[in-house]
């Protein structure tokens, strides 16, 4: 299917534990499109532009995770770097109250179609923003007030430890947007930059709990390995 600058394609995708969901997303990697530098001012190249319109594994097993969390009354999710927010999708359509979130200025446009695929209601979208509000305010204020706000019981995200961040922007973003007692579920493939990050996660006094995730390769899709990061904060059970 193509779209103007770029072109997609339309699968059903089977989720663990939940019914298939129908997502569209990019054709490939080599798709790029933004004609108005909205991407290039926050900071996405050519080369990194199309990847939060594919699927990836560790965002399936976020979604096959996120299938099996009992719904819970007045709890509030956030998905950080959500890409085509899979994992949201399966919260949202099991009643979940989840706000999707990432700083790709199409992310919002792809979620809303997915949701018009799936017969689904409209969710809450905002623009992740991790700087702090002194770095990336201007920015922020670009974007209408859109961004995210607030705090939640939940965090979720899969695959964001792809770069060092020294000044622990991630982090001091979760940080911001949990409250005093909240969890914080990363699905990681063994990124090297994991200790760095659980470090960062202790200073904010979250104790840590891993699980591994390999899975072997099974019906066309690649083998797998990684792991499901559980951070929690003034959680007793």
């Amino acid at each position: 299917m193509t779209q103007p600058g770029y072109d997609t394609k339309q699968e059903r995708i089977a989720v663990a534990g939940a019914p298939d969901l129908t997502i569209r997303s990019l054709l490939d990697r080599q798709q790029f499109f933004d004609p108005s530098g909205d991407a290039e001012r926050r900071g996405i190249s050519s080369a990194t532009w199309p990847l939060f319109g594919l699927l990836w594994p560790s965002g399936a097993h976020l979604a096959a995770r996120m299938a099996k969390r009992p719904v819970r009354a007045g709890e509030r999710i956030l998905e950080v770097g959500c890409g085509l927010a899979l994992a949201s999708l399966v919260g949202h359509r099991r009643g979940a109250d989840v706000t999707a979130s990432d700083c790709h200025p199409m992310a919002a446009a792809f979620l809303r179609n997915n949701l018009r695929l799936n017969g689904l209601a409209p969710m809450p979208f905002r623009y992740g923003e991790w700087a702090p509000p002194a770095a990336g305010g201007a920015r922020g204020r670009t974007l209408g007030g859109r961004t995210v706000t607030g705090r939640f019981d939940l965090v979720i995200g899969s695959d964001l430890l792809y770069e060092r961040d020294e000044q622990a922007t991630l982090a001091g973003f979760i940080g911001r947007h949990t409250k005093p007692v909240a969890e914080v579920w990363i699905v990681d493939p063994d990124r090297g930059n994991r200790p760095a990050f659980n470090r960062q996660m202790a200073a904010l006094g979250f104790g840590l709990r891993e699980e591994r995730l390999d899975a072997p390769a099974a019906a066309g899709l690649p083998a797998y390995k990684g792991r499901i990061l559980v951070y929690r904060r003034g959680v007793t059970a």
